[in-house]
């Protein structure tokens, strides 16, 4: 098949709008396309125009748009199921976790996690429910399935009952960086971006920075992300009772440029999530020389190992932790070089010849 020209149909959604985790992970996925030019041919079918930051695609690359103001299940299940009916290209790849579930080609989903089957606390009833049911449709009809982690592929198994010989490993790759002619020196910050969630403790976290308090009175921690928690947590109000509202910033959404910046700037990074598939921010921490701290979990183990601060869930550690690597530089040192391994530049090349193979062979 590899050497036949196939025609791939993508599910863009997440390129458009302030694209997040998948956004990020599909735009990689398309840049080594591009700049690696094959027999194949792509259309990206997305609820808005091409973005500018994507103007520059390949001539193998067509944009479809089938406008929506809100592209959720409503626009996958009919406007996206449409187009491609209309298209009838060789096989769609589906990088936000589902499918049409009617479709004239085959199909290729990435499923990045199952925190709805895993932790269905997390989720409301009608969510969690729409979730589970559209992403196990969405398996049992995907000619193979794709995921982020040995961690992600042992979970599908378990939860979906997807045998194994059906997952394939598409990890992500580190960002491309350029440092700054002129960077900026490390300030006393604590950085968070993702999106928050209950999952991600951002109440143990601003707890635990507020423990820091003694030994790095002049530290702050800013937040950077939309608010999804359920219940809903507000990290202003909490920053407030902890006595550290002065020193919190809640950033809904921030510019890459400006996000860039906070990076260079930053001096710790903390993710104490319970559960992901990857984790991708703390590897682009770790891109910019920012130590992450994160909760010891199986998927942390896996990806980052001695590449992060593991913790447990104590704010008394959690803060410990945030204090040595705010005030030491041979502490952060040690988290930074063993991260370099996690910084190969080939990692997204390689990556995108697993889901290139996958949909091809999904072709044939």
């Amino acid at each position: 098949m590899a050497d036949r020209a196939i025609h791939i149909a993508i599910d863009g959604r997440e390129l458009v709008g302030q694209p997040t985790g998948v956004g990020r992970y599909l735009t990689s996925i398309l840049r080594v396309w591009s700049d690696a030019p094959g027999p194949h041919r792509y259309t990206i079918i997305a609820p808005a125009p091409r973005p500018d930051a994507l103007a520059d695609l390949g001539s193998a690359f067509e944009w479809m748009t089938e406008p929506s103001a809100s592209p959720g299940t409503f626009w996958e299940q009919w406007r996206l199921s449409r187009a491609i009916h209309r298209l009838r290209p060789d096989v769609l790849f589906a990088p936000g976790y589902t499918a049409p579930l009617r479709l004239p080609c085959p199909s290729v989903p990435l499923i990045h996690d199952v925190s709805f089957f895993a932790h269905p606390e997390w989720f409301s009833a009608r969510e969690g429910a729409r979730r589970r049911w559209v992403t196990r449709a969405a398996a049992a009809r995907a000619a193979s399935i794709l995921t982020v982690s040995d961690f992600s592929a042992s979970e599908i198994v378990r939860w979906m009952d997807i045998p194994a010989s059906r997952i394939r490993l598409a990890r992500p790759g580190p960002p491309s960086v350029t440092a700054p002619a002129h960077a900026p020196a490390r300030e006393p910050m604590v950085l968070y971006a993702g999106t928050l969630l209950n999952r991600r403790r951002i109440p143990t976290l601003i707890e635990a920075f507020a423990n820091t308090s003694a030994s790095c009175p002049d530290a702050r921690l800013v937040l950077v992300g939309s608010n999804r928690t359920r219940p809903t947590i507000d990290p202003t109000a909490l920053a407030a009772s902890a006595g550290v509202g002065n020193r919190v910033e809640w950033r809904h959404y921030v510019p890459d440029a400006e996000l860039e910046a906070l990076y260079w700037s930053a001096s710790v990074f903390a993710f104490l999530s319970d559960y992901e598939g990857f984790s991708m921010t703390p590897l682009e921490a770790l891109a910019h020389g920012v130590p992450p701290v994160m909760l010891d979990t199986p998927v942390a183990r896996e990806i980052y190992g001695p590449a992060a601060r593991l913790v447990g869930t104590d704010p008394l550690e959690i803060g410990r932790a945030l204090a040595d690597l705010l005030t030491s530089d041979a502490a952060r040192r040690t988290v930074v070089d063993a991260g370099r391994p996690l910084l190969d530049p080939a990692a997204w090349t390689r990556t995108a010849d697993v889901i290139r193979h996958a949909l091809e062979d999904a072709a044939r």
